[in-house]
């Protein structure tokens, strides 16, 4: 699977956005409820970029999502879950600070094409990996969420993010599947909040994943063009 990125040089790591804005996508803010919708595009899409994340240690995932188009019959949710934010993914071994992040994000302009390769069966593998762990007490492998300047960043290992990534893809699979979705519904199909902070702490957030048809799908009852 190949994804077009915008890419941005800076020393010591580089920052990348996809080619295309994701447009049928959106997410809230978990600090009051995270919901992410999107359509079956969006939603692979979104797989994609947290699997280029789990195996980018260098690299910074910028995901603008508050530009995107409304959500029909949802807008008035979104805002009421906590409004849009964009996305943000970071290895910690980067030791990135979200504060900082307002004053980078005024540096990207322009950016270079670039073309990189997404390996689904290393996500595979790497999910059941995680999966393997999350039921032993000690786990902590865990994405860390903070929401800065109208971005949740979400900072956390190759695995966890290669278990955020096979949720996706799985949404993107099934969403169109379900009850409803024809007539413009969305269509709660997974979660993210098991992947985000523990059971028993405090400040645990949801991120719960929806999906919601293109809306020429609507119109003609065929997937949009590419």
């Amino acid at each position: 699977m190949r994804v077009k990125l915008r890419l941005f040089e800076r020393p010591g790591h580089r920052i990348v956005r996809p080619w295309r804005p994701l447009r049928h996508t959106a997410l809230s803010d978990p600090d009051g409820y995270g919901w992410l919708v999107g359509d079956r595009d969006g939603l692979t899409a979104l797989g994609a970029l947290f699997s280029f994340a789990s195996a980018s240690r260098r690299t910074i995932v910028h995901v603008p999502l508050r530009e995107g188009v409304p959500i029909d019959g949802y807008e008035k949710y979104l805002e009421n879950c906590g409004g849009r934010v964009d996305l943000l993914l970071v290895h910690h071994s980067l030791g990135f600070r979200v504060t900082g992040w307002p004053r980078l994000r005024r540096t990207l302009t322009g950016g270079t094409p670039t073309t990189v390769r997404v390996d689904r069966d290393r996500t595979s593998r790497d999910t059941l990996t995680w999966e393997g762990r999350a039921h032993h007490r000690d786990f902590r492998d865990h994405l860390r969420p903070v929401t800065y300047a109208r971005t949740l960043c979400l900072t956390g290992s190759r695995t966890a993010f290669a278990a955020s990534a096979t949720e996706f893809f799985a949404a993107a699979e099934l969403g169109p599947r379900q009850k409803g979705v024809g007539k413009g519904h969305a269509a709660l199909i997974t979660t993210l909040t098991h992947i985000l902070t523990p059971d028993d702490d405090p400040r645990r957030r949801e991120i719960d994943v929806s999906y919601k048809a293109h809306p020429a799908t609507l119109r003609s009852g065929k997937p949009p063009k590419r």
